[in-house]
């Protein structure tokens, strides 16, 4: 089966904003986001990309351009099943305000029992994603072979998701997996199981540095903004 290659998008205007964006419209990437999708081609040049395929949210459609302008024979799928995790109301809230929500304390350590009020449960989202994952999967090998490899671009909750699936790890610890923008993570799938061979890479060691404000211990819903 093939090698699923997800890269989560470049830093956006509502990662630095602190801001939890989910599916509003018009969230693109920041400077830095964009210099990290211009970097992307370059990071991926030694693998034969079969396919892509990209959620519909802007951030990620600008962190494939790149890819796409170097690779002129590819063209982006777009699959709505991989888009942003479905906040609801909390949808364009500063995560500062969201903190002292009671319903945090569940994403934080019950993400299977959290649903999002106006949106859907992380139970939900975690399910069409690994749906679509199987049927691309299937789709690629047909087309291409077993051994094929093909990227999907994503968000940070979905793709934490995907490797706590592919791991056999129940969701209620899927918090405990971090993955910044920009960065790749590979998951190659066998008949018998799936394989995580990359985690959260982005080249750059630079996030593992003391910073000056310690991350808390909450786990940054939706992703984060990475490195400072």
């Amino acid at each position: 089966m093939p090698t699923l290659i997800l890269v989560r998008h470049g830093r956006s205007t509502a990662n630095t904003e602190g801001v939890l964006a989910g599916w509003t419209p018009g969230v693109a990437l920041d400077e830095r986001g964009a210099a990290q999708a211009a970097a992307l081609p370059g990071r991926l040049a030694a693998l034969p990309l079969s396919e892509i395929v990209t959620s519909p949210l802007q951030r990620c459609r600008e962190t494939i351009r790149p890819l796409l302008d170097a690779r002129p024979g590819l063209r982006a799928h777009t699959d709505e099943r991989i888009g942003e995790c479905h906040y609801g109301d909390w949808s364009g809230r500063k995560l500062a305000e969201l903190k002292d929500e009671p319903l945090m304390e569940v994403v934080q350590s019950h993400p299977s029992a959290a649903a999002f009020p106006g949106g859907e449960s992380m139970r939900a989202m975690q399910t069409r994603a690994a749906e679509a994952v199987r049927e691309w999967n299937a789709r690629v090998e047909r087309d291409h072979g077993a051994d094929a490899v093909y990227l999907m671009c994503s968000h940070g909750d979905i793709i934490k998701s995907l490797v706590a699936d592919a791991l056999g790890l129940h969701l209620d610890l899927f918090q405990r997996v971090s993955v910044e923008p920009c960065s790749v993570t590979a998951i190659r799938y066998t008949r018998l199981r799936p394989y995580l061979v990359r985690l959260g890479d982005t080249g750059d060691f630079a996030s593992l540095a003391p910073r000056e404000e310690p991350p808390g211990d909450d786990a940054p819903v939706g992703g984060g903004a990475g490195a400072p």
